[in-house]
């Protein structure tokens, strides 16, 4: 990481040090450090040991371990909605890449091994990205949303996550929920990936399409896992603290259950939400706030 120091004089004479990362000072050193990054995972891939999932069959296999839809068009506060539409076409075309995808046990499926590079020369269209700096609009947008729906399908499964970056703020409002706040993923061609190992006995298998207006996926698998999952979200509340920002708490717990007795077997904590509110506060649910 190479860090810029600048000193500068403010208003009233006094010299003030400013630190700004080398991917920060203008796009052309945004891009020279993003093909650094491609490049690094490249040959990190190269050396890996992980055995990554390649197979694809049209051939479903029997048992849904957990199916899900989300919405693909929302209107987002302050956002464009030809960049949502974009979107959808960029999740068709990742859809094509990923749908039947079969992981064997002992193999990983890696988000970007399975999609490759979703750029202009791909065909993906310009769409909604999340950046250091915040919301702005670039090739392959929107395809976090693909990443989240693997995701969660992934939590209501004995599959183990290898690699998740979530998103640390909340950028949006809630508009038509379906999951816990916090229990989606980013990613970024190819350096942020998103990654699960098989560290079951049977091979599984991902099913995503697009249906109307919606992202649909499946996890399936060759049978019956001996347990379900439940997900829940406890403790919601947005707080205002001590730096005068608002932030969205919350935990979000997984609980085993066996299926033949309906016991719970464990509750664990998935993941403890301290999200900065990044849209206007009057969104707030009022009731919703705490001291």
């Amino acid at each position: 990481m190479i860090v810029i120091i600048r000193c500068l004089a403010n208003g009233k004479g006094e010299k003030v040090i400013e630190r700004r990362l080398f991917c920060e000072i203008s796009p052309l050193t945004y891009d020279i450090s993003r093909k650094k990054e491609i490049t690094i995972r490249h040959i990190k891939n190269v050396f890996s040991k992980d055995k990554i999932a390649r197979t694809h069959s049209n051939e479903e296999l029997p048992n849904i371990v957990k199916s899900h839809s989300s919405i693909l068009l929302r209107k987002l506060l302050g956002v464009d909605m030809k960049l949502q539409e974009n979107k959808v076409t960029n999740i068709k075309l990742a859809c094509e890449k990923i749908n039947g995808i079969i992981i064997r046990p002992g193999e990983t499926f890696s988000y970007w091994c399975t999609v490759g590079p979703a750029d202009k020369k791909h065909n993906y269209l310009e769409g909604l990205v999340i950046s250091g700096k915040g919301l702005m609009s670039g090739y392959g947008g929107g395809l976090c949303q693909m990443a989240n729906m693997i995701h969660w399908l992934v939590l209501n499964s004995p599959l183990k996550v290898t690699e998740l970056h979530h998103h640390s703020d909340a950028l949006f409002p809630d508009e038509r929920r379906r999951v816990p706040f916090g229990t989606g993923t980013s990613v970024c061609y190819n350096n942020i990936d998103y990654r699960f190992y098989n560290c079951t006995d049977q091979t599984v298998q991902i099913l995503v399409w697009v249906e109307g207006t919606e992202l649909c996926g499946e996890l399936r698998s060759e049978r019956e896992f001996p347990q379900r999952y439940r997900l829940t979200e406890e403790n919601h509340h947005y707080r205002k603290e001590k730096d005068g920002r608002f932030y969205r708490i919350s935990q979000v717990y997984r609980t085993v259950i066996d299926r033949k007795s309906g016991e719970e077997i464990r509750k664990e904590l998935v993941l403890d939400n301290h999200s900065q509110v990044m849209y206007d506060y009057s969104y707030i649910p009022k009731d919703e706030i705490r001291e």
